[in-house]
């Protein structure tokens, strides 16, 4: 209400809650309707992420009493109008109420390793889809989180106070109308009298773009020129270029920012951080009086929604990783090394060399943990690996077995070079009586606790110490995370967890959903065949959307070795439970069908069963619209 002057108009807020629904939440003008998941906790039963997630989907819910029904939307293909607006409210809302730098990289972290996939697939669309056949298929990743990363853009273009003064007008003007994209961007431009026609792009190509950047120092002059070229090398129409805001710094050799001079066009200086408004296919802009060649801190904040191509040294990324004041930027550079150690890694595997730990990188991870001045969620984020998914998208075609095994071999690597600090600062964090408080302090040190938990539940002599910090804890984050390190491992420890976890929260259908979860997760060699037996389970219900989820939906999506075992069983395990869902909850079995839509990705052996899993759901009579829609486009 404060941020956006949008009081709620009515004398009670009203709600009910629903163990059996397919969707998180839906905003029903006076009765909001919500998974119960997304209502219920205590600390005894709910996560850090838990409490966030309610946090988040309530106010999204109450967001869209005025981005959603006093301004709706004219027809389906408006959808991303409500919901990537009010998707971004509620981003914006949760970064106010807890860390802005942590929520931004959580964020980006969940677009990446789930809407950018979605971009790269069959069923890639634009946020404001053309056509669809079944509209279920299309409260997706891309109209909602990719739509929010569009509605971020013009905030970056205009600022808060212009993105407000574009909010205003869009009120003024269409309360209690039904409206379009157009008329959002319209009120943005007319507000700030600026032009924001090109912003139409956005909405009609598919495809996540790239921008490959370039750079030359010329010394003699002392200037600095940064070359970028925009493409959108998936979409198959004619590309027409986006407008795009870059937000970038130059660093000096000592890390300070340095003062930016330029005479370029479509670039606003604010101190010593740059705005470039990228609108053509190529842009170069040169920065004078730059007496020694910088180092680039580039899309700072992730200032658009796009695959960045620029060769950074390893050097030039640790001293970005050790200075930058950009927190999206430190974290990012990091990633970047720990990609590349994995994908030098990955070639030595293939190859069948032995693997090597490479002196920047453990460098820079040493950085990282000795750095007393970092925020304890920043530390924790910037210490995690990159995901499974995420390493598989860089690829053309993934090879499954060399991406587990490297992270594995990376994560266990750093575990046992590391063990004394990690665990010093575990020690210091653990505090196993101290009561549970849902504030940004907490849930960092809880964060950086459970990261060190995560490498050393790796070392055998340490599995120990995680169990007790599973009986110990006195919340369920805490718990939580000491069981899912130990689910990953072949130990007695695992199996006497899991079962006094199961004992003891077997009447909380909720609590049970993580039980289910983390094992559908699982790295256990027999992951496949504990899921197997966990839908034989009688607390497993096909009929509950959040069981289903729990189990199906984590196993085609997260259990990288279970899922695409090389025999296919993964594969042919799945697509019986999508067909026995189609009968049951069509827009379920739509979203479990998912992970198959990739299956050009990976080797021959593998693709030749995914699609032949594929072939037999379709051949299937009766086949709801949900499923059809998707698996047919992911034959085409």
């Amino acid at each position: 209400e404060e941020r956006f002057g949008l009081i709620y108009d009515l004398d009670i807020y009203m709600i009910v809650a629903v163990d059996d629904f397919n969707m998180g939440a839906m905003e029903n003008k006076g009765l909001n309707v919500f998974n119960s998941k997304f209502v219920l906790a205590k600390p005894e039963t709910a996560t850090d992420v838990d409490y966030e997630g309610i946090e988040a989907v309530i106010a999204h819910e109450y967001f869209h009493n005025w981005t959603g029904n006093r301004v709706t939307c004219r027809d389906w293909f408006q959808l991303t109008l409500k919901e990537g607006l009010t998707v971004f409210r509620d981003q914006e809302f949760t970064a106010d109420m807890l860390s802005p730098a942590v929520k931004r990289i959580e964020d980006v972290k969940r677009l990446r390793s789930n809407q950018f996939p979605e971009d790269a697939g069959p069923m890639s669309h634009p946020i404001q889809p053309q056509s669809y056949i079944e509209m279920n298929n299309f409260y997706t990743m891309t109209v909602y989180e990719k739509g929010a990363e569009i509605v971020r853009l013009y905030q970056t273009l205009l600022g808060k106070d212009g993105f407000r003064k574009g909010m205003d007008l869009y009120f003024k003007r269409h309360d209690g109308q039904a409206v379009t994209v157009e008329s959002f961007r319209d009120a943005m431009a007319d507000a700030n009298n600026t032009d924001l026609s090109q912003m139409h792009n956005w909405y009609v190509q598919n495809g996540t773009p790239h921008v490959a950047v370039t750079t030359e120092y010329k010394i003699d002059e002392q200037v600095f020129t940064i070359h970028l070229k925009q493409g959108l090398p998936r979409f198959s129409g004619h590309f027409k270029p986006l407008l795009i805001p870059v937000k970038l710094a130059l660093l000096d050799t000592n890390g300070k920012n340095m003062t930016l001079v330029t005479d370029g066009e479509d670039v606003k200086i604010n101190r010593q951080e740059a705005l470039l408004r990228f609108s053509e296919q190529t842009m170069s802009v040169t920065f004078k009086q730059i007496k020694a060649e910088p180092v680039v801190s580039l899309f700072r904040g992730f200032s658009a929604p796009i695959i960045i191509d620029y060769l950074q040294t390893s050097a030039d990324l640790a001293h970005l990783v050790k200075y930058d004041t950009d927190s999206f930027v430190r974290w990012e550079s990091m990633q970047k090394l720990a990609m590349n150690e994995i994908m030098q890694n990955i070639v030595a595997y293939e190859s069948q060399q032995p693997l090597t730990l490479s002196a920047d990188f453990q460098s820079a991870f040493a950085g990282v943990l000795a750095d007393v001045n970092i925020d304890f969620s920043l530390k924790a984020l910037t210490l995690t690996l990159p995901d499974l998914t995420y390493i598989g998208e860089q690829y053309e075609q993934m090879n499954v077995d060399a991406i587990y095994h490297v992270h594995q071999w990376l994560k266990k690597t750093l575990a046992n070079h590391f063990t004394n600090e990690l665990n010093e600062i575990y020690l210091g964090l653990w505090q196993p009586h101290k009561e549970y408080r849902y504030n940004s302090d907490d849930i960092a040190r809880r964060r950086l606790q459970n990261v060190c938990v995560q490498y050393l539940c790796l070392l055998e002599n340490h599995m120990k110490s995680v169990e007790r910090q599973y009986f110990q804890a006195s919340n369920m984050t805490d718990k939580l995370a000491a069981l899912t390190a130990l689910s990953h491992t072949d130990s007695d420890y695992r199996e006497k967890c899991l079962k006094d976890f199961y004992e003891n929260w077997r009447g909380d259908s909720l609590v049970l959903d993580k039980w289910f979860t983390l094992q559908a997760a699982s790295h256990h060699r027999h992951a496949l065949e504990h899921v197997k037996s966990l839908v034989q389970h009688p607390d497993f219900l096909y009929t509950n959307p959040n069981r289903v989820r729990s189990v199906l939906g984590v196993f085609g999506r997260l259990n990288l070795l279970g899922f695409h075992r090389e025999n296919g069983e993964g594969y042919e395990f799945l697509a019986d439970q999508v067909l026995k869902l189609d009968q049951i909850n069509p827009q379920v079995a739509a979203r479990i069908v998912a992970p198959f839509t990739h299956w050009q990705r990976f080797d021959e052996v593998r693709q030749t069963k995914m699609k032949f899993a594929l072939e037999r759901i379709l051949k299937t009579e009766n086949l709801s619209k949900d499923v059809y829609e998707i698996v047919s486009k992911s034959l085409l």
